[in-house]
């Protein structure tokens, strides 16, 4: 039986909500927000346009192992939220939903990833022993990326 793990982070920047979705929904910028350890690298040919079926190919190294990674946009309303659904890579299950909402002092900005890891119980032992723990990396670096870029 496959364990379901979500993983929810928000934060608030100063900046405009025009900025920052124009930012996140461009995926050329995902390269910025990820840690330099994953040597992230887009596959996909410009120009990519976000939209409802829109797929992207990735590449990145976990350990030093090479991981193809292809996503397909769900959803897309333009400056409000997309979903991206991991058609091939290392997770079972990666749906990963993006928020943005103007606020009284800038935008606020939601990540909400439901995700399950492939082998059963080796995979719940992963998830306990580093899996986890990756991903709070991933994202503490991606939240500190988006401080310094919006205030």
């Amino acid at each position: 039986m496959a364990s379901t793990y979500v993983l929810s982070r928000t934060q608030e920047v100063r900046a405009p909500l025009g900025e920052v979705t124009t930012f996140f929904e461009d995926p050329r910028n995902l390269g910025e927000l990820t840690p330099p350890f994953l040597r992230f690298q887009i596959k996909t040919e410009d120009p990519i346009q976000m939209m409802e079926g829109a797929i992207i190919d990735y590449k990145i190294r976990l350990h030093g192992v090479p991981l193809n990674w292809k996503t397909r946009i769900e959803r897309y309303v333009q400056g409000v939220e997309f979903v991206d659904l991991q058609i091939k890579g290392p997770y079972k299950y990666w749906h990963h939903r993006h928020t943005f909402r103007q606020t009284s002092s800038g935008t606020e900005i939601g990540d909400t990833v439901t995700y399950e890891l492939p082998l059963g119980p080796l995979g719940r032992g992963a998830h306990l022993c580093f899996v986890k723990r990756q991903l709070d990396t991933i994202f503490n670096y991606r939240a500190r990326v988006v401080r310094e870029k919006f205030g």
